[in-house]
């Protein structure tokens, strides 16, 4: 009786893991500004213009192995009929699509087994997960960050 006493004392007493709510921002080491966003009408004009640039751009290491939770704009990937099980996550609507993606710094690449809805795709998302540094070349963008997410979540 004892022993099951202690032992329930020990996994009350164990401290729960949070994640810490991150923003775009946290991942962009200091003394790097990313590119501003320009609209869609620039880069009709200027087409070679429209691709990622700052593919060099330094990430936070300290972020490595931490659990987090972050909003952001999914950018498919994979899928199957009905959920998307591999994105990017961005920090605005669009990127990767209508502009050309922000620098690695500001893409996580997410792998979610259980999958998000394709209709919550279109509008902002939590994603919480442990976050890793990890540089990926895919065919739409560098990445600086993956992620395989524990929730997704609509933004609210």
């Amino acid at each position: 009786m004892k022993q099951l006493l202690a032992l329930m004392f020990l996994v009350v007493a164990m401290p729960t893991f949070a994640a810490e709510k991150i923003g775009w921002k946290d991942l962009i080491p200091e003394g790097f500004t990313p590119p501003p966003v320009k609209p869609q009408s620039y880069y009709d004009a200027n087409p070679e213009e429209d691709r990622q640039t700052n593919l060099d751009a330094p990430v936070v290491e300290s972020l490595d192995g931490k659990k987090v939770r972050i909003p952001g704009y999914v950018v498919q990937l994979e899928g199957d009929a009905d959920n998307v099980t591999e994105f990017l996550l961005v920090p605005y609507f669009g990127a990767c699509i209508h502009v050309p993606p922000p620098p690695p710094n500001q893409i996580i690449h997410v792998q979610y087994e259980e999958g998000v809805p394709y209709e919550n795709t279109y509008d902002a998302v939590w994603i919480e997960g442990t976050i890793k540094v990890e540089r990926k070349e895919g065919d739409l963008a560098v990445v600086g960050y993956t992620m395989d997410a524990d929730s997704v979540e609509v933004y609210q």
